[in-house]
């Protein structure tokens, strides 16, 4: 993976941390629908397979904010999250709250640069990918890294988050 992005993208505080920090990712760019910001649309318009592609969700327990990226098709298990972060309750943040607490906005939430350093859990099924997509911090771009490299870095801990099937 080079570290740097061929193309002429526009870097974001993302990628520029990444790029700081000498972590290898690529900056995907893709076609904004407006009207379907979900993953599975965004894992479309990248011509990518959807268990590569998560989403990055912020959840309150009490006063305390927290991340968890999950895979792109999957929900995220209340309970589950809730023993990761030693709580006995937790909920999604509301999606007005989304800007003013993380600088991010819905489809563009990236688990690198938020605007205050938040805890953050990941999906551990993540680390049997070679490459994985998240968010660059704005919709229509996606960082393409390798899912150890992002644990790393945003020092995640990898644990079970998903509503079983």
């Amino acid at each position: 993976m080079a570290k740097k992005s061929p193309d002429k993208t526009q870097k974001t505080n993302a990628a520029r941390l990444l790029d700081r920090a000498g972590v290898a990712y690529r900056l995907v760019p893709y076609p904004v629908d407006e009207e379907h910001l979900e993953a599975t649309h965004v894992a479309e318009a990248l011509g990518e397979d959807i268990r590569q592609v998560y989403k990055t969700l912020v959840l309150r327990a009490g006063k305390q904010l927290f991340v968890c990226v999950i895979p792109g098709a999957e929900e995220v298990d209340l309970k589950k999250a809730a023993r990761a972060i030693g709580a006995k309750k937790v909920e999604m943040i509301h999606v007005r709250e989304l800007l003013p607490l993380t600088g991010y906005i819905r489809g563009g939430c990236s688990p690198v640069g938020m605007k205050t350093k938040l805890p953050i859990f990941i999906q551990r099924d993540c680390l049997e990918l070679e490459e994985m997509f998240v968010s660059a911090g704005q919709r229509g771009l996606q960082v393409a890294i390798a899912p150890r490299a992002l644990v790393d870095f945003t020092q995640a801990t990898p644990t079970d988050l998903t509503i079983e099937k």
